[in-house]
């Protein structure tokens, strides 16, 4: 019989396994390739540290670059074939111990075909719409070289999407009527995908370039100084003694880790190494121990300040501030949290669990002190971004300036503290250092790649083929608003099976945001911008739990010793919270504080923002004090409309007004709440 300890170190490598290979590819080279890999990448992150301050280039310059990066690592860190091991001949094909001579030869090719925009931009700007056959070779080499990169990195998702997007771009005229357009030409076609800043080059290879590359760069930093581990104890410090307090330490600790990581793989390898095994060992069973870290870390990628990268592209796309947009999304992150943990407090009542005993939970005031310098760096983030009113890109350069300082002033004083040399604490913080600039432009690849072929996406629509595609997904709704949403929301979950959260809001942000708020308005529904684009991007992050292909359930789950395809599941189950909130802030656009410009104001839409979702929860885990019973199911439901969309009842109703209706809503949870106190009460007394 296998020791429990092996089978949790083993879980415990299998799940780093999975998150190194989705975050750092499947290869494992050593010697010279290995040296290159790291070099490159560090080198990238040295690049991406000079453009705030030190160097100036052109926008397109500081994209062809990036991309050149991003691809020429791809191809060194994966193999055509990841899953499938191939024998004889081929085996290079699949070899993940080796780089062989045909993958460096497309590497470099990559790599010169993404900086040819580069090397030869007044040229190609000279000669827009008549390019020359070297132009279109060139081209036509990225875009296979690019899609090829993203099926290796990503899976064949993306690069699926983009092909049949160049398909309907060549083959318009053979199309079905519906869809049938004239078609274009090679020349339009390159001119536009890799000749200008309307495709490959696009605002989401741009806002990569620019800000998401550094602020990956800083979660990188402060994960390997430590930072999130620190976060799991702080966490665990405040929560572990409650109901089920290992799952409130998870959602806790996930949210905290959430702030400085954009991905929710590394998310729940990061908190769930600690947390998922103490869920089991206070009676979680291992689905569910595992569901709730899947969802906690899933939904990491709503948390300012990088909110998975995409906040950065909403901002571009919605032509508002960065601030703008976490100002938005900042209520519907906070409030969702809270449910999760309600959530994990309800599955706890449900099965009698208790928190962990006062021996295995590290005592706040002893854990607080020994990690307050990491939030020196996230304060000062906040600080430039919020007080100083800094550009992000320029605020994440000072916080890792500030990050870096700290590293090189920590790591001395803890030697001289041990007895050590301050030389041997400098060459900790080096090593470190070192790490996490490699850590940076690794975590960046397969970002960088993502953007890119989304750009062919992006680029196919914006070549006059986007108010074609928007008549296409107007009549498939209907010219209905809520029919639309739907569609919405199950294309994001089907996209979200193969693609990256940040990928798919792009995708689906391209093709339908403009048509959400066109039909809304057709409905007499003024939709904002962002309030269409945010409903993409929830829905991008719920499909990264989606079965069959999260990536974060399989991680989840080798912790756990469960099977990944039910962890799905259920995570996906819990997450289901979060599918109500974009539904609700497209007509209730107060929760994004649209126009909610006092305190008193947007603390009243928190506040009944929060009980919705409590009582959306008890509904859905068909428990509040007791399990609930048909008729309490029904009126948890009206609780939830009441609180999230008021304006819905007084328009049918012809009555009162928000408050009203508020005060409605708080007095049918209370009665809730008391018919199930009278009912516990005589059961016990029974």
């Amino acid at each position: 019989m296998e020791d429990p300890e092996i089978g949790k170190e083993k879980g415990v490598e299998e799940a780093w396994r999975v998150a190194e290979e989705a975050e750092f590819g499947a290869r494992a080279p050593t010697g010279f390739t290995k040296q290159v890999s790291c070099g490159v990448a560090a080198l990238w992150s040295l690049f991406q540290l000079t453009l705030p301050k030190l160097i100036l280039l052109p926008s397109v310059y500081i994209r062809a670059i990036h991309l050149a990066f991003a691809i020429f690592l791809v191809y060194l860190s994966y193999p055509a074939f990841k899953r499938i091991r191939l024998g004889g001949p081929l085996s290079f094909l699949s070899s993940r111990e080796r780089v062989h001579l045909i993958d460096w030869v497309l590497a470099i090719l990559a790599a010169l075909a993404a900086l040819y925009l580069a090397i030869d931009y007044e040229g190609l700007s000279a000669r827009q719409g008549s390019p020359l056959l070297r132009d279109i070779v060139f081209g036509g080499l990225l875009v296979i070289l690019l899609l090829e990169a993203a099926r290796r990195s990503l899976g064949p998702a993306l690069s699926v999407v983009a092909g049949l997007f160049i398909v309907y771009a060549f083959f318009g005229p053979y199309m079905p009527e519906l869809i049938a357009h004239k078609g274009v030409s090679l020349g339009r076609f390159m001119g536009q995908m890799t000749m200008s800043t309307e495709g490959i080059y696009g605002i989401p290879l741009d806002v990569s370039a620019t800000i998401v590359f550094l602020f990956v760069l800083f979660g990188a930093m402060l994960d390997k100084a430590g930072g999130g581990r620190y976060f799991v104890q702080l966490a665990l410090s405040l929560m572990g003694r409650y109901k089920g307090g290992p799952a409130k330490a998870a959602v806790l600790a996930s949210g905290m880790t959430g702030l400085i990581s954009g991905s929710s793989i590394a998310n729940t390898v990061t908190t769930g190494t600690f947390t998922i095994p103490l869920m089991k060992s206070v009676g979680y069973p291992p689905k569910k121990a595992a569901a709730v870290e899947v969802a906690a870390s899933t939904n990491g990628q709503l948390m300012p300040p990088i909110m998975g990268a995409a906040a950065f592209i909403i901002a571009e796309y919605c032509n508002i501030s960065y601030i703008g947009v976490v100002k938005a999304a900042f209520i519907p992150a906070i409030i969702s949290y809270i449910a999760l943990i309600y959530i994990t407090h309800l599955e706890a009542s449900k099965l009698g669990l208790k928190g962990l005993s006062k021996e295995r939970v590290p005592q706040f005031l002893k854990i607080l002190p020994q990690g307050l310098h990491f939030l020196i760096p996230l304060a000062f983030l906040v600080y430039q971004l919020m007080i100083m009113r800094r550009s992000p890109e320029l605020a994440a350069f000072y916080a890792i300036c500030s990050l870096v300082a700290l590293m090189f002033v920590k790591h001395p004083i803890e030697a001289a503290r041990r007895g050590d040399s301050i030389w041997h604490g400098l060459k900790e913080a080096a090593r470190l250092l070192w790490e996490s600039l490699v850590a940076g432009g690794r975590n960046m690849m397969g970002i960088g790649v993502a953007v890119s072929a989304a750009g062919i996406v992006v680029g196919v629509v914006t070549m006059g083929l986007g108010g074609m595609i928007a008549e296409v997904i107007d009549y498939i709704s209907g010219g209905n608003i809520i029919v639309l949403l739907v569609v919405t929301a199950i294309a994001s979950l089907i996209l979200g099976m193969g693609l990256p959260t940040t990928a798919n809001y792009i995708v689906m942000a391209s093709l339908t945001a403009p048509v959400i708020v066109e039909v809304g308005s057709a409905y007499g529904l003024v939709v904002p911008l962002i309030a269409a684009h945010l409903f993409c991007f929830f829905f991008g992050i719920l499909a990264d739990d989606t079965p069959p292909v999260g990536l974060a359930a399989y991680a989840a789950s080798a912790i756990a010793k469960s099977d990944p395809i039910p962890t799905g599941v259920q995570g996906f189950l819990y997450d289901i919270r979060t599918a109500i909130l974009p539904f609700m802030f497209i007509f209730n656009t107060d929760l994004l504080l649209v126009n909610v410009h006092s305190f008193w104001h947007a603390a009243l839409v928190f506040t009944t923002g929060v009980v919705g979702m409590l009582a959306f929860a008890a509904l859905t885990q068909r428990w509040l004090i007791t399990r609930t019973r048909i008729y309490e199911m029904a009126l948890l439901a009206l609780v939830t409309l009441i609180m999230l969309r008021p304006d819905l009842f007084i328009s049918k109703f012809q009555f009162g007004n928000k408050f009203v209706w508020y005060l409605i809503g708080f007095t049918l949870y209370g009665f809730i709440f008391l018919l199930q106190h009278i009912r516990v009460r005589i059961t016990t007394k029974a």
